[in-house]
Parts: C-alpha cells; sequence; structure tokens
C-alpha cells in the first residue's frame, strides 16, 4: 500500500514498522493469495495454471535450498486436502478465508 493511501507523507517521518500496524498488510496479502488461488483453479480456458498447482516433482522432494512446503500447503490446512473441488462452489470458497488470513 502506499503511503498517500494512507494520508502519509514522507515529511510526517512516521516509521514503516508503524505503517504496517495501521494497514494489517499482511491478512491483505493473505486474502489476495486465496483469492487467486481460487481464480486460477476455476480457469478452464486451457492454460498450465491450475495444472501446475496440482503438479509433484517427480523425485518426491524439492530441490536443494527450497522449502519444503509448497505454495498450497496453507490453503490445504484450511480448506482441506479436496480444496480444488472447494473452489467450484463460490458460496464454501468464500466464507473459508477467514480462517485464511487470520
Amino acid at each position: 500500500m502506499e503511503r498517500a493511501m494512507l494520508g502519509v507523507s514522507i515529511r510526517d517521518q512516521i516509521r514503516n514498522v508503524e505503517i504496517r500496524t495501521r494497514t494489517d498488510i499482511a491478512q491483505r496479502v493473505a486474502k489476495l493469495k486465496w483469492q487467486w488461488a481460487g481464480h486460477i483453479v476455476r480457469r478452464k480456458d486451457g492454460c498450465w495454471g491450475p495444472k501446475m498447482l496440482e503438479w509433484q516433482p517427480r523425485t518426491g522432494k524439492r530441490s536443494s535450498g527450497r522449502h519444503p512446503l509448497r505454495w498450497t500447503e496453507d490453503i490445504k490446512r484450511v480448506a482441506g486436502s479436496h480444496w480444488i473441488k472447494a473452489t467450484q462452489n463460490r458460496g464454501i470458497w468464500n466464507s473459508l478465508p477467514e480462517n485464511y488470513v487470520q
């Protein structure tokens, strides 16, 4: 979020830590990630996005230096292992982000 959107100027000399506490940016990012995941899975135009969310490496391991958890593990924790089916029902999918964002 830009400082101008918050009504804060650089001349105000407010530290970024203070601005972050005012905005709850982590919750905003989590909500956007949730919405994006639902959007990508619901696409039916033949793009590779939904396929990549389900893809697992042949070895079952991630390469050295990579985080052991995948991007979708956070979503599976909230929506369950059948989260991809849950995205098809917008009523269910839109009721779950409160648990995820917190």
